[in-house]
Protein backbone atom coordinates (compact mmCIF):
# COMPACT_ATOMS: atom_id res chain seq x y z
CA UNK A 1 0.00 0.00 0.00
CA UNK A 2 1.33 3.43 -0.94
CA UNK A 3 0.12 6.86 -1.90
CA UNK A 4 0.52 8.08 -5.45
CA UNK A 5 0.56 11.84 -5.95
CA UNK A 6 -0.05 13.63 -9.23
CA UNK A 7 0.22 17.38 -9.59
CA UNK A 8 -2.09 18.54 -12.35
CA UNK A 9 -2.59 21.81 -14.19
CA UNK A 10 -6.28 22.15 -15.05
CA UNK A 11 -9.25 24.46 -15.10
CA UNK A 12 -11.10 24.79 -11.80
CA UNK A 13 -14.24 23.20 -13.24
CA UNK A 14 -12.26 19.98 -13.87
CA UNK A 15 -11.92 19.27 -10.14
CA UNK A 16 -14.50 16.46 -9.93
CA UNK A 17 -13.16 14.76 -13.07
CA UNK A 18 -9.60 14.92 -11.72
CA UNK A 19 -10.69 13.26 -8.49
CA UNK A 20 -12.18 10.21 -10.25
CA UNK A 21 -9.79 9.91 -13.22
CA UNK A 22 -8.08 6.54 -13.43
CA UNK A 23 -5.09 8.02 -15.30
CA UNK A 24 -5.13 11.80 -14.75
CA UNK A 25 -1.94 12.45 -16.73
CA UNK A 26 -3.59 11.21 -19.92
CA UNK A 27 -6.21 13.97 -19.72
CA UNK A 28 -4.31 16.88 -18.17
CA UNK A 29 -0.78 18.25 -18.04
CA UNK A 30 0.96 17.18 -14.89
CA UNK A 31 3.67 15.24 -13.14
CA UNK A 32 3.90 12.25 -10.85
CA UNK A 33 5.24 13.39 -7.51
CA UNK A 34 5.93 10.23 -5.54
CA UNK A 35 6.36 10.91 -1.85
CA UNK A 36 4.73 14.33 -1.86
CA UNK A 37 1.94 14.57 0.70
CA UNK A 38 0.00 17.30 2.46
CA UNK A 39 2.81 17.97 4.93
CA UNK A 40 5.37 18.44 2.15
CA UNK A 41 3.04 20.79 0.28
CA UNK A 42 2.52 22.76 3.49
CA UNK A 43 6.29 22.94 4.12
CA UNK A 44 6.85 24.17 0.57
CA UNK A 45 4.08 26.73 0.96
CA UNK A 46 5.48 27.93 4.28
CA UNK A 47 9.00 28.39 2.87
CA UNK A 48 7.74 30.18 -0.25
CA UNK A 49 5.26 32.51 1.42
CA UNK A 50 6.54 32.97 4.95
CA UNK A 51 3.23 31.71 6.37
CA UNK A 52 3.62 29.79 9.63
CA UNK A 53 3.48 26.04 9.14
CA UNK A 54 0.23 25.63 11.08
CA UNK A 55 -1.47 28.11 8.72
CA UNK A 56 -0.06 26.31 5.68
CA UNK A 57 -1.27 22.96 7.04
CA UNK A 58 -4.79 24.37 7.35
CA UNK A 59 -4.60 25.59 3.74
CA UNK A 60 -3.73 22.14 2.39
CA UNK A 61 -6.82 20.27 3.48
CA UNK A 62 -8.68 18.21 0.85
CA UNK A 63 -11.11 20.16 -1.32
CA UNK A 64 -12.49 16.96 -2.80
CA UNK A 65 -12.53 13.37 -1.55
CA UNK A 66 -13.55 10.18 -3.28
CA UNK A 67 -14.66 6.92 -1.66
CA UNK A 68 -11.65 5.01 -3.03
CA UNK A 69 -9.27 6.91 -0.72
CA UNK A 70 -8.43 9.70 -3.18
CA UNK A 71 -8.14 13.33 -2.14
CA UNK A 72 -7.51 16.48 -4.15
CA UNK A 73 -5.74 19.56 -2.83
CA UNK A 74 -5.64 23.03 -4.38
CA UNK A 75 -2.11 24.42 -4.53
CA UNK A 76 -2.35 28.07 -3.58
CA UNK A 77 -2.12 30.67 -6.30
CA UNK A 78 0.69 32.40 -4.39
CA UNK A 79 2.70 29.17 -4.26
CA UNK A 80 2.20 28.71 -8.01
CA UNK A 81 3.17 32.32 -8.72
CA UNK A 82 6.34 32.10 -6.63
CA UNK A 83 7.43 28.77 -8.11
CA UNK A 84 6.79 29.99 -11.65
CA UNK A 85 9.06 32.99 -11.10
CA UNK A 86 12.03 31.12 -9.58
CA UNK A 87 15.25 30.72 -11.51
CA UNK A 88 17.61 27.77 -11.09
CA UNK A 89 19.59 29.36 -8.24
CA UNK A 90 16.43 30.19 -6.29
CA UNK A 91 15.13 26.63 -6.81
CA UNK A 92 18.44 25.21 -5.54
CA UNK A 93 18.26 27.38 -2.41
CA UNK A 94 14.66 26.28 -1.83
CA UNK A 95 15.59 22.62 -2.38
CA UNK A 96 18.39 22.94 0.17
CA UNK A 97 15.98 24.40 2.73
CA UNK A 98 13.33 21.76 2.10
CA UNK A 99 15.80 18.87 2.23
CA UNK A 100 16.94 20.14 5.64
CA UNK A 101 13.43 19.94 7.15
CA UNK A 102 12.70 17.03 9.43
CA UNK A 103 10.01 15.60 7.15
CA UNK A 104 12.33 15.42 4.13
CA UNK A 105 15.34 14.31 6.22
CA UNK A 106 13.33 11.46 7.80
CA UNK A 107 12.58 10.14 4.32
CA UNK A 108 16.19 10.70 3.19
CA UNK A 109 15.42 13.06 0.32
CA UNK A 110 18.66 14.44 -1.09
CA UNK A 111 18.95 18.06 -2.22
CA UNK A 112 19.25 16.78 -5.80
CA UNK A 113 16.04 14.76 -5.53
CA UNK A 114 14.17 17.73 -4.07
CA UNK A 115 15.65 20.02 -6.73
CA UNK A 116 14.49 17.68 -9.50
CA UNK A 117 10.96 17.60 -8.13
CA UNK A 118 10.91 21.40 -7.67
CA UNK A 119 12.18 21.91 -11.22
CA UNK A 120 9.30 19.82 -12.60
CA UNK A 121 6.85 21.63 -10.35
CA UNK A 122 8.17 25.06 -11.40
CA UNK A 123 7.75 24.16 -15.08
CA UNK A 124 4.21 23.00 -14.42
CA UNK A 125 3.50 26.21 -12.48
CA UNK A 126 4.72 28.25 -15.46
CA UNK A 127 2.44 26.27 -17.78
CA UNK A 128 -0.54 26.72 -15.46
CA UNK A 129 0.06 30.46 -15.20
CA UNK A 130 0.42 30.86 -18.96
CA UNK A 131 -2.87 29.02 -19.55
CA UNK A 132 -4.81 30.55 -16.66
CA UNK A 133 -5.10 27.20 -14.92
CA UNK A 134 -4.94 25.99 -11.34
CA UNK A 135 -2.58 23.41 -9.87
CA UNK A 136 -4.18 20.50 -8.05
CA UNK A 137 -2.52 17.68 -6.15
CA UNK A 138 -4.34 14.37 -6.45
CA UNK A 139 -3.27 11.88 -3.80
CA UNK A 140 -4.62 8.35 -4.22
CA UNK A 141 -4.12 5.22 -2.17
CA UNK A 142 -2.59 2.48 -4.32
CA UNK A 143 -2.95 -1.10 -3.14
CA UNK A 144 0.07 -3.21 -4.10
Amino acid sequence: MRFLTHIIAADAEDLAAIAVAAEPLTNWSGIEAAGFDTVKFALLHSLLTGDPLHIALERYQPICTVADETIVLHLSDLLVERLASFDEDALRDLATELAATQDFENEQWSVETVLGRLGELAELAQLAESQGQTLFARIALQLD
